[in-house]
Formats: structure tokens, sequence, C-alpha cells
């Protein structure tokens, strides 16, 4: 059995169910930045171009890439606090944690949200139209702000909830629908944006084929002191935002009785439905909710300002919705886990554009060690059952750390829904034998 504290009787902080998922999380991580050394080592030495210092100072930028000051006079790589790299770092990390907060309620109510990605989409569109029109009708800032960033979560919220419908009522396995809806917002948004001229930058040269940036009609979110610590980047008080609503999604889910009926859902949906819950309602309610996360994600990534967007959207679909997938996996599905995710996949991204700008190596390494630490996230549960054995033998098996009150009532529930089954068969069995003697 675990070994409790002798004075509190709890388990050590250091054998606890959210330690054991740092710990699943940190090997998937450490494994992949291992692979992705030794793909920098063999592309390395698969080209004439790069010589031994470069393989060094590749490995280096995939570990380091954040804290690049570039090259000093002598041409070797320079370290420190690189204010530019690590506030676009936290930048990016917004439409990441908010996809990946979408994915993990997902999640928790048994459901997988692949359709972050239309979601993103419709959350860009609501907010670039909504934010584009008002600034140019005179509105004030903090007003057009506000609705377009509402606006946006409203049409992620009812693009998500499409899916939860097919699956609540009629039982259409979510997965599916979600790929398609993810198409349909695709073509959707573009022919949205080419037949309206007005919200095309044309005053820009070149430009045709990219939407108007907020900045131009001063629609834009404030900064909060952060260019303060990281002048020159991009970063904004839409990263403030994101903790935020990651907090209260954290809240939402374990501390309210609606979080408590979600996971329930989530657990057993049959059993939940039989102790009162409305599981379709919860089924419904948790992809609209998981559709508005994921909307928030590309409006704060747009109310930045200097963010501009291609309306061509059919061509590509947008990888955070997808990458919030490993960021929810290697959080183990905990909302404020996805915080630090989010940045730890920004900060892959970053390092890459490094290796890109300072070595021989292309940007694409960092994609490709984030394609092993994904297949690794989906491993992370396998990592967590074996550390539990080793650091606490005998412990049950709930890798999601829910509350046992959970785990209880929904066998509970189970086993009051086996008694009323084996009750309705033994009236059904009463009643046929009855029907067969008057035969």
């Amino acid at each position: 059995m675990p070994r409790k504290d002798p004075i509190t009787g709890k388990i050590k902080w250091y054998k606890s169910e959210g330690a054991i998922s740092v710990y699943s999380a940190l090997i998937s991580i450490l494994i992949g930045m291992v692979v992705g050394a030794l793909i920098v080592i063999i592309v390395g030495l698969s080209k004439s171009n790069i010589s031994t210092g470069g393989i060094w100072d590749g490995i280096r930028l995939v570990f380091l890439g954040v804290f690049s000051t570039g090259r000093g006079d002598s041409g070797a790589l320079t370290f420190g606090f690189n204010a530019v790299n690590l506030g676009n770092m936290l930048f990016r990390a917004v439409p990441l944690i908010m996809c990946g907060l979408s994915v993990a309620v997902a999640f928790k109510t048994g459901l997988f949200n692949i359709g972050a990605p239309g979601q993103y989409l419709l959350g860009t569109a609501g907010t670039l139209s909504v934010g584009l029109t008002l600034g140019n009708a005179g509105c004030p800032k903090a007003i057009a702000w506000l609705l377009a960033f509402l606006v946006g979560m409203l049409l992620g919220a009812l693009w998500g909830s499409i899916p939860g419908l097919f699956k609540a009522y009629l039982n259409i396995n979510e997965v599916i629908t979600c790929i398609m809806t993810n198409w349909i917002a695709a073509n959707a948004v573009t022919w949205w944006f080419d037949a309206h001229e007005i919200f095309k930058n044309s005053e820009e040269g070149g430009k045709i084929g990219y939407i108007i940036p907020l900045k131009n009609v001063g629609v834009t979110t404030p900064k909060m002191l952060l260019t303060k610590i990281f002048p020159g980047s991009q970063v904004n008080g839409g990263f403030w935002i994101a903790i935020l609503i990651a907090i209260a999604m954290w809240i939402m889910m374990t501390k309210t009785t609606f979080g408590y009926e979600l996971r329930a859902c989530g657990a057993n949906r049959h059993a939940a439905r039989y102790a009162g819950i409305n599981d379709k309602k919860s089924i419904i309610l948790s992809m609209a909710i998981a559709g508005a996360l994921a909307a928030a994600g590309a409006s704060l990534y747009y109310l930045s300002g200097n963010t501009e967007f291609y309306w061509s959207t059919y061509q590509k679909l947008p990888a955070e919705g997808f990458n919030g997938i490993p960021v929810a996996l290697l959080a183990a599905n905990h909302p404020v886990g996805v915080i630090f995710s989010g940045i730890f996949m920004s900060l892959l991204t970053i390092s890459g554009l490094q290796l890109k700008y300072l070595t021989a190596y292309n940007e694409y390494i960092s994609d490709i060690i984030v394609a092993v630490i994904v297949y690794l996230s989906a491993f992370s549960m396998l990592f967590n059952t074996k550390l539990r054995k080793k650091i606490r033998p005998g412990s049950g098996t709930n890798v999601n750390d829910e509350p046992d009150t959970v785990t209880a009532a929904a066998a509970a529930s189970a086993e009051d829904v086996t008694d009323a089954a084996e009750d309705a068969a033994g009236i059904v069995t009463d009643e046929t034998g009855k029907g067969g003697s008057e035969a």
C-alpha cells in the first residue's frame, strides 16, 4: 500500500496521482527531445554542409533555442535572456492552451473533440468580422473588443454543440461528425471572407488574400505590463486571460455540481443517467464548452492585432486545433497542467525557428520532435500505470485523478442499473411465462 504521512494520514505529495501524471508527461517529453537530438545528429551526418560544430549547435538549439541570443562576433552561439523569444513563446502558447482546454474538457466527459480546428475557424471568423465592423463604425474600442471576443466564443460553442447533438440523440460517434464539421467550417469561412470584400486587406499591396489585421481599426488586446518584461515581442494580455480561463475550468470541473455531472457522465453515461443526471444535456453542453474554448483561442490570437488571417482556409485546417490533442494528453487532461504543456509546445516552435535562422537545419526538426512527443503522449497512460505500480503498490487505477466519490457513485449507480435490469428481466420472464400458459 502507498506510504502515508504518519501525522496527517495523507499520501505524500510526490506519490500522489498528480505527481505521477507529471512524471509520465516528463518521460514522454524527455524521450521526444532525445529522439529529436538523434535526428539532428543523423541529418547533420548525412549533409556535407553541416559540420560537427553545426551538429552540436543544432542539439543545443533543440533544448535551449528559446534562450538563444544569436551568434557572437566569433560566430559562436550565445545564450541568455531573450525577451523577444520568451514573449513570443507565451504569445504562441495562448491558442495552444485554449485548444488543449477544449480537448481536455471534452475528454473529461468521455468525448474526443477532434473538431477544435473547425471551432477555431468559427471563432476566427466571428472575431475578425465583428471587430472590423465595429471598429470601422467608430464603436468604443473596449466594447468592440469584448463583443468580438464573445461572438467568436458563441460561434465556436454553437459549432461544437453540433457533434454533441448528434452524439446525444443519435449516438453518432463524435469523431466522425467533428471531422465533417471541420471541413464544412473551413469552406464556410472561406466563402464568408471571399464574398465580403470589406474584410480583405486590399489596402496593402500584395495582400488581397489576407484579412485586415485588427490593429488597423484599433481593436486590440491590452499588453497588461507584459511588454515591459518582454519588450519587442508579440505577447499581450491574452496570456493572462488564457490562464484565468484555465483556472476557471479547473474550478468548474472539480468544485461544482455541474462539473461533477460532466465527469460522472464521462465515467459511465448510463450509470449517470440512472443516478438522475441528464446525460444528453451533459454531452451537448460539454461539446459547446469545448467549442467555445477552442474559438476563444482564435479570438485571443487575432485580437492581438498584429496577426493576419489568410482567408483561403480550405487549403489547410489550423494546426492549433489538432495540437490541442497532445497538449491535453501531456497534461493528463488537467486544466492547470494544460497551461504548462501549451507553453512547452510553443517552446518547441520557437526552437524550430532558431534552428532555421541560425543553422543549416530547417524548422521542421521541431515538427518531428512534436510528432514523437504526440506519439509518446498516447503511451503516457502506460507510463502512468507502470509508475503507479512502482511508486504506489496496491493503489487504484484511476489514471485521471478523479475524486473517489465519482468512481464510487458510478460504481453504485452501475450496481443499481444491474439490479434494475435483473428485476426487469424477471418481470419479462414472468409475463412471458404467463403468456405461454394462456396460449
